[in-house]
This record gives structure tokens, C-alpha cells and sequence, in this order.
């Protein structure tokens, strides 16, 4: 019987560490970073970054060492994989520091066949290898059909959606995008709406695919525009600024 029990035990037990190590990773050490270093508008301290280089670098690590499991939520997963955008395109521009845009780190690149930023193979998640491309369109684009991933995943440029000054997490995930979409949507620097006539950022054009499977632009627009946008009003696109968002 003593032998069966301590059998038991030891099941049980192993079965207990399974699950800790497939629990989602935590993003605390990421939020504290963005609280410390972007302002409300969504300005970044690229320099207070290069300061706590030690910090980003054990959350990256974190994030490297603990790749999404089959037994986590859609809503970890979709955490995950928005703060590891943002994360390493922090991590990409620091390394790179000072540039006027993300884009300049392009003229730099002497890798064959990688032509901007976004196709540089520097992340590293459990045993694959990854590009910002693939993490946006190879994973949250084609994985997850959320659209307000665009409001959320940042590019370091003026006219991007601002980085949130917190991480993302599971358990509020939702309200946080409803909250990245509606302060974008309303921001009158990047869009420019009234109720004939539209003026919106050019990632509505890139994606508007994402923005239209259920309906059309303008009834998408409207769930988050303050100013509701009449169905025949003409719809065009402001110039996107990529200079650095700091």
C-alpha cells in the first residue's frame, strides 16, 4: 500500500510540474518597463530603454525559454505573441539607436535578401526562428482573425497606434484592445473623421481585408468612432509619418 501511495504521489506530483511549466508566461517585468518608460501619448524613452537593456533582455529570454503551449487560452496566446511584437521591435530599435526611423535601419542591413527591418531573423522563440513579419502575418494575422491586433502591435512610428504604457494580459485583454481601437479610431493625428467625409491612417488601406470580413470599413469604423461616419461618405487616406515615435 505505502508503495502504491508514494507510486500515486509521484504522479501526481509530475503532473503537477507539467502544468506549471506549460502555465502562460508573465509579462510583469515587460509592463513595468512601458510604465517606466512611455509616456500616456504613447512617446518612447528609447534611452531609458538602453538603461534597462538587463531587464528587456531577461523578459525576452523569458518569452524565448517559454513558447505558447497547446493548453494555453486563446487570450494568452494572443498576449503573448502582441507583447513579443512589441517587445522585440523595442529590442531592434535600441540596438540600432540613435535613427530618425525605424525604416533606416534598412539601409543598414547587409544580409542577403532581407531588404527592411521587419524581415531581420533576430527572435529567437523555443526552437524557431522569427521575423516581426512572421510574428504579425504568419501568426497573429492568420491565427487569430482579430483585427484589433493592428491598434495593438506597433511599429515605433508617429502615425503608428501608440504603445500602450502596459503590458497585455489575458485576463483584461479584451477591454485593452477595445481601448487601443477607440483611442487610434479618435485620435485626430491619426484620423481625421466626420460624419461625410473621412480622413484615416494607411493601415486601414494595408489591412483592410482584416476590417471588412464582417461588414464594411465605415460599420467598422463605427464601433469605436465617437463621430459616426455616414454610409456614403468619402473615405481617403492620410500620409503615414514614420519618423521615430520618441
Amino acid at each position: 500500500m505505502k508503495i502504491l501511495k508514494s507510486i500515486l504521489f509521484l504522479f501526481l506530483f509530475l503532473g503537477v510540474l507539467q502544468l506549471s511549466a506549460q502555465a502562460a508566461v508573465s509579462h510583469e517585468i515587460l509592463d513595468g518597463l512601458l510604465k517606466k518608460h512611455v509616456s500616456e501619448t504613447g512617446k518612447v524613452n528609447y534611452r531609458g530603454f538602453i538603461q534597462d537593456s538587463t531587464q528587456l533582455n531577461k523578459y525576452l529570454k523569458n518569452l524565448s525559454d517559454n513558447p505558447p503551449q497547446k493548453n494555453w487560452s486563446k487570450e494568452d496566446k494572443l498576449a503573448y505573441w502582441i507583447n513579443a511584437y512589441n517587445a522585440y521591435t523595442i529590442q531592434l530599435i535600441i540596438r540600432n539607436y540613435p535613427l530618425k526611423s525605424i525604416k533606416d535601419i534598412g539601409s543598414k542591413i547587409k544580409i542577403p535578401f532581407v531588404n527592411t527591418p521587419w524581415d531581420i531573423k533576430f527572435i529567437k522563440i523555443g526552437k524557431e526562428r522569427y521575423d516581426l513579419n512572421n510574428i504579425e502575418h504568419g501568426i497573429l494575422r492568420k491565427d487569430f482573425n482579430e483585427p484589433r491586433i493592428h491598434f495593438a502591435i506597433v511599429c515605433a512610428s508617429v502615425s503608428c497606434p501608440k504603445l500602450r504604457n502596459e503590458a497585455f494580459v489575458a485576463s483584461r485583454l479584451n477591454a485593452q484592445l477595445d481601448d487601443q481601437a477607440r483611442d487610434f479610431i479618435n485620435d485626430p493625428s491619426r484620423n481625421k473623421i466626420k460624419a461625410n467625409q473621412a480622413q484615416v491612417s494607411e493601415i486601414f488601406s494595408w489591412f483592410r481585408g482584416d476590417f471588412t470580413k464582417s461588414g464594411n470599413l465605415i460599420s467598422f469604423l463605427n464601433k469605436y468612432s465617437q463621430v459616426k461616419i455616414n454610409s456614403n461618405a468619402q473615405i481617403s487616406n492620410l500620409n503615414y509619418n514614420w519618423n521615430l515615435n520618441e
